[in-house]
């Protein structure tokens, strides 16, 4: 009979006493009532991992394996809400820095980083608002977040520790800030069509405005340009040369600096609803970009069902959002769902988009900065932010976690109907001086923060790491030829997957109760339970499997 309990975790108190303070890495004891908490804000690297951390796998890494392709569980970063270095209020690049040891400190073996191995960084170019989807300067960081010098900084890190770092690329639509637009604004205003700029962007004369699309005026003009999403976004015109030129270097001067690749914003929206000319569009940019790069890393939002996002699959991945949010398979599944069903549909999806091509992947989330946070949700206490994390996570391709989602953060647009409130401060409870965004009305969550989770075998923080360092030494399950398993009248299932002649089992049950599974029956060989994670814990006597509620397992 072999064994393993969910909770069966070694925890190695490490505490690091330095003459220095946080900016060398030392990490105090919790502050009294009426004392502040440390402030995380230092010149040097600072992360929370590097005192009082623990430790915190039973994980077998006899098969680990360097990840040397893209099959990496990816961070989204938010980078005004993550971590503030300067203390005026807002997160920047040194913050990222100075926290690198908690997202990955570049041993996987060490249980001490959460072991993330790819980071999307939201835009970070030079723009009015807070959120910099309005793109003033491409090639200038906005001052709040950095200097150009700190990109270069954190990309050389990136490379040191094996971490992708992709920036959000969002050229369907500029800032009306942008030199662009001025000097397209300023060519319509005098009627000077040999003008570059006249048809930079997408316009129409009066009286030939498009129906379903939005136009504003150009003033002094009589003319209107696109703007779809907001009078602040005019939209680029992709029929113009020029602009495919000029989108095209942006990406090429940021390959040449060091980043791994990029998150392209409402790609489907580059020609307004037609679909076949912006997949086309794309297919173009990618052939470019791979010329200069072919490892690089690129995923798509393009925020539609499976059936149009397959059209863009022949250029690049894209994020799956029939998985997300609160009405996706994801939630679904982990409320006490089927775990078969969600198989089946992860092997019909590869199927489809590794027929558009070869080396397609499925890229799964629960949430981002455009969504109402999962614990909302999927309330931790229940087990279902677990069990959805499993789901994601505990697969193939390339999933994405979003900033505090590994200790329970909340937020959601509610009454006030901001997204700002999707968006808010990391709950580092240790100091850190990052604020919400402008405008964020969501309560209090003070009782959510890092610190109280760190060192604690049962907190979420800790389950996240686990599961992260589980995958990592399956390295099967990531990239694998991937087979979905059903049991008949069972919540039960998974998927068997087979790389590099070894192939693991990864079974999930997202019921209450516990289950037994024949793996004989089934015609399934594996004799190792390498893995148990989940609310129970799981045995395996012979080909007797016993799986308990809401816990998935991994045999080899």
């Amino acid at each position: 009979m072999k064994r393993r309990s969910l909770l069966s975790l070694l925890l190695i108190l490490i505490l690091l006493l330095s003459a220095c303070g946080p900016a060398q890495g030392e990490s105090a004891a919790p502050a009294a009532e009426d004392e502040p908490a440390p402030a995380a804000q230092s010149a040097g690297r600072y992360a929370l991992s590097e005192g009082g951390e623990a430790i915190v796998n039973d994980v077998d890494l006899s098969h680990y394996a360097k990840t040397e392709d893209n099959a990496r569980v990816f961070y989204e970063i938010f980078v005004g809400s993550f971590s503030d270095s300067d203390g005026d209020g807002v997160g920047d690049l040194r913050g990222i820095i100075n926290r690198f040891d908690y997202l990955n400190d570049g041993d996987p073996a060490s249980g001490l980083s959460l072991g993330v191995e790819g980071l999307w960084l939201t835009p970070i170019f030079k723009s009015p608002t807070y959120h910099k989807y309005d793109v003033t300067d491409y090639y200038t960081i906005d001052p709040a977040f950095g200097s150009e010098e700190d990109l270069r900084e954190l990309c050389q890190l990136c490379e040191e520790r094996n971490v992708k770092l992709i920036l959000d690329l969002p050229i369907n639509h500029t800032g009306s800030q942008n030199e662009w637009f001025r000097s397209f604004c300023d060519a319509h205003k005098r009627g000077d069509t040999e003008d570059p700029y006249y048809d930079f962007y997408s316009w129409c004369g009066p009286g030939e405005t498009p129906v379903g699309r939005h136009y504003a005026s150009i003033i002094g003009s009589d003319d209107y340009y696109e703007c779809n999403f907001d009078g602040a976004m005019p939209e680029l015109n992709f029929d113009n040369e020029a602009v495919r030129q000029a989108v095209l270097d942006i990406a090429k001067y940021y390959l040449d600096l060091g980043v791994d690749g990029f998150r392209f914003d409402a790609a489907k929206y580059v020609y307004y609803g037609d679909n076949d000319s912006s997949a086309a569009f794309w297919d173009w940019y990618m052939e470019e970009l791979r010329a200069l790069d072919p490892e690089i890393y690129v995923v798509a939002e393009v925020w539609d069902g499976d059936g149009i996002t397959d059209r863009y699959y022949s250029a690049m991945n894209c994020f799956n959002f029939t998985l997300s949010q609160s009405g996706g398979l994801i939630a679904d599944v982990a409320q006490a769902g089927n775990a078969g069903q969600y198989a089946t549909y992860v092997q019909s999806y590869l199927n489809t988009v590794q027929a558009l091509r070869p080396d397609a992947m499925i890229v799964p989330f629960v949430s981002n900065h455009d969504m109402d946070r999962a614990s909302g949700y999927l309330p931790a206490m229940n087990g279902q932010m677990q069990m959805a994390a499993n789901l994601y996570i505990l697969g193939p391709g390339s999933p994405f976690i979003y900033y505090g989602e590994e200790i329970g953060m909340r937020g959601s647009r509610g009454s006030a109907n901001t997204d700002a409130n999707r968006r808010l401060a990391m709950r580092w409870g240790d100091g850190d001086t990052v604020d919400d965004p402008k405008g964020s009305t969501y309560p209090d969550q003070s009782e959510i923060n890092l610190y109280e989770q760190l060192g604690q075998d049962s907190s979420l923080y800790t389950y996240y790491k686990r599961l992260i360092l589980i995958r990592s030494a399956n390295p099967e399950i990531a990239r694998g030829e991937y087979r979905a398993v059903t049991i008949p009248d069972s919540k039960v299932g998974g998927f068997v997957s087979t790389w590099n002649g070894s192939s693991v089992l990864v079974l999930h049950n997202p019921s209450r109760s516990s289950s037994t599974v024949d793996l004989a029956a089934l015609g399934l060989d594996y004799t190792e339970l390498a893995a148990v994670i989940g609310m129970e814990d799981a045995s395996l006597e012979g080909t007797s499997l016993r799986i308990g509620g809401q816990t998935s397992v991994v045999l080899r």
